[in-house]
This record gives C-alpha cells, sequence and structure tokens, in this order.
C-alpha cells in the first residue's frame, strides 16, 4: 500500500484537527421479548443520547465498566449497528440512514479492528484470502496487483509476506490481531474503531500493538476510536478519552487533564482503581469504592444514570439529566456535583 497515496487521500479529503465525525443525540435501543409469542418487554438502551465529536487525525479513547455501550456506539458510527435516533455524521455528511452505493462508498472510509483476534478471523480462509476479501469486495486491485498489495500490507504490520498461504490457526493472538490489522488497512480507510483490540493478548504482546497502532496512525494519518475498559491503557495512545456509563457520556477531556483532575465522581472512581507501581503511594492513597451494581440498561435509572452508586448523588440529581458542562479547555463533564 503506497503511503504516499494513503496519505494524499485523507489530506484532500479533510484537514487535521476538523471534526471527523461527529454524534448527536445518538440513541440504540435494542428490543426484549419475553413469553412464548414474544412479546414485547421492553428496550436495552445500550446507548441513550449519546454526543460526540472525533477530530481528524486523533485518538480518541472511549472508556467504561463492561456492558456501558461502548463496542455498540463504535458499531453504530460505522452503521454495523442501525441507530434508533439521533444522528451520525462523517466529514460534515449525515450518514444515520445512507443505504445503498452511498453505504458502500462509506464502507472505503471506515473500518474496524475487532476484539477478539481467534473468533474475527475465519479459519477456512488463507491469511492472503482474509487480507485480500475487503479488496475484492471493493475492487481496488486483481492478478498481480492484488497479491503485491497483500504482502504490502502483511509488510506494514509486521508480518512476513510469506505467510500469506497460512492459515490463521497457525498464528499466535498477537500475529492474528496484527492480520485483523492489516485487513482494516486494506481500503486505505481514514477512521478506524479499534474495539478493544489488546483486551485479549499477553501483557508483553500488548505493548507491540499499541506501538504498532500508533505507528500506522503517524505513517497513514488515521483516526481511532479506541474502545478499551482500563484507562492506565488507554492513556498512552489517547489524544482525548470519553469516558461511558449505562449508555451516556459522562466526561470527555484531554488525556493528561482528565488523569490530573477528573470532574465526574465516575472518573474519579475509575481513576482510583488504577494500581499504582510504587507500594509506599499505593497503600497510602484512598481509593473509591462503589456501593451497588450497575443498573439494568432495560430500566435505567431517572436523571443521573450513575446516581444509585454516586457517593455524591443528592434528590436533584433523580429528578433532571445532567448535561455536559465546560469545566475548561475540551474538559466536558456531566455532573451537578462534580469533584473539586
Amino acid at each position: 500500500m503506497p503511503e504516499t497515496a494513503t496519505a494524499k487521500h485523507i489530506t484532500r479529503a479533510w484537514t487535521v484537527n476538523d471534526p471527523l465525525v461527529t454524534v448527536g443525540d445518538l440513541k440504540v435501543w435494542f428490543p426484549v421479548a419475553t413469553g412464548l409469542i414474544q412479546r414485547s418487554a421492553g428496550y436495552v438502551h445500550a446507548v441513550d443520547g449519546v454526543d460526540l465529536e472525533i477530530k481528524a487525525g486523533e485518538t480518541l479513547g472511549l472508556v467504561g465498566e463492561s456492558g456501558c455501550g461502548k463496542s455498540t456506539l463504535g458499531r453504530t458510527i460505522i452503521r454495523l449497528v442501525e441507530p434508533t435516533g439521533g444522528s451520525i455524521k462523517f466529514k460534515g455528511e449525515d450518514i444515520t440512514h445512507v443505504r445503498g452505493g452511498k453505504l458502500r462508498a462509506l464502507r472505503r472510509e471506515m473500518a474496524m479492528i475487532f476484539q477478539d483476534p481467534y473468533a474475527s478471523l475465519d479459519p477456512r480462509q488463507t491469511v492472503g484470502d482474509i487480507v485480500g476479501e475487503p479488496i475484492d469486495v471493493h475492487g481496488l486491485a486483481k492478478g498481480k496487483q492484488r497479491q503485491e498489495r497483500i504482502r504490502e500490507l502483511l509488510r506494514v504490520v509486521g508480518m512476513n509476506p510469506r505467510y500469506a498461504d497460512r492459515y490463521p490457526h497457525e498464528f499466535s493472538g498477537g500475529q492474528r490481531q496484527r492480520i485483523g490489522i492489516a485487513r482494516a488497512l486494506a481500503v486505505e480507510p481514514q477512521f478506524i474503531v479499534c474495539d478493544e483490540p489488546i483486551s485479549a493478548l499477553d501483557v508483553s504482546i500488548q505493548a507491540q500493538i499499541i506501538n504498532l497502532l500508533e505507528n500506522l496512525q503517524s505513517k497513514f494519518k488515521l483516526t481511532y476510536l479506541f474502545i478499551a475498559h482500563d484507562l492506565s491503557v488507554v492513556k498512552h495512545i489517547s489524544n482525548r478519552i470519553a469516558v461511558m456509563y449505562l449508555g451516556k457520556v459522562m466526561e470527555v477531556a484531554p488525556a493528561g487533564q482528565l488523569y490530573k483532575r477528573p470532574r465526574h465522581p465516575y472518573t474519579g472512581s475509575l481513576l482510583s482503581a488504577i494500581p499504582i507501581p510504587d507500594p509506599a503511594v499505593e497503600l497510602g492513597r484512598e481509593r473509591v469504592l462503589l456501593k451497588g451494581d450497575v443498573a439494568s440498561p432495560v430500566d435505567p435509572p431517572s436523571g443521573c444514570r450513575f446516581r444509585t452508586r454516586c457517593p455524591r448523588a443528592k434528590p436533584h440529581c433523580a429528578e433532571e439529566i445532567p448535561p455536559l458542562e465546560t469545566f475548561g479547555q475540551e474538559h466536558l463533564a456531566a455532573c451537578f456535583y462534580p469533584l473539586d
């Protein structure tokens, strides 16, 4: 994949630091059915009124507990999941309900790296077929040109081009994830959703994949939505970080600012759970332990979603949904009683 062609394509399409992706009041509700006749029993509010902006060329980290809607949000942005309401804009154009040829063309602009490197690769296909499938679907190359493109993609992600004739079961988890990254790069996308791409890998391999993603971003001017549940991992790759809880965004801020001075109590509790590699400091610091369990997304709490577990909650928190308010440059938090 020629570097100059990719970089030229992206630069011509959109200017760095402009909003590449804009999400407004996005909702994704999944119906719940019960009984033999599958009677409707409500909806799972997986994503419920999310406002978010991702700038061209940046990495936006998206964190939160399992089940908070992170992966659903990422899949919906690239139109793998149909939104229930709200809007999605890509490069200023509304793509919320695009169909047919427009959606097919959009697939060249966006890609996804999946969480499980074992389940995301077809065991019946060779590595060459897996990486080459997006090339075939979009008619980007044929014959010798196709084979050379596949070999170049494998080289770019640190794999031997001769591995193109092998099958996924012959590789380790880290190597499989590199194959998945090569597949995502095959159509020269501008925007990639990284859905917990290192959570299934050994710690020693995680650093290698993060370094690879950073190098590829610099080389090809990529924009990432990096989804994870571990704030310590997101810190090293993200320019900004968004924190989700039960389908809503609680806080968005530049990475350094979020770690130094979180404003939402939920963010503070997540940061307090990150271990510090200094026994003296670790023993002396105060942990923020949340009470209770995460509420059901089928029947979420009124007002602030986090109020049932928040140590700072007051009666007013149950009556009104707190809006995302500014607490400094690019620092937003949805809390009536923020941390000092």
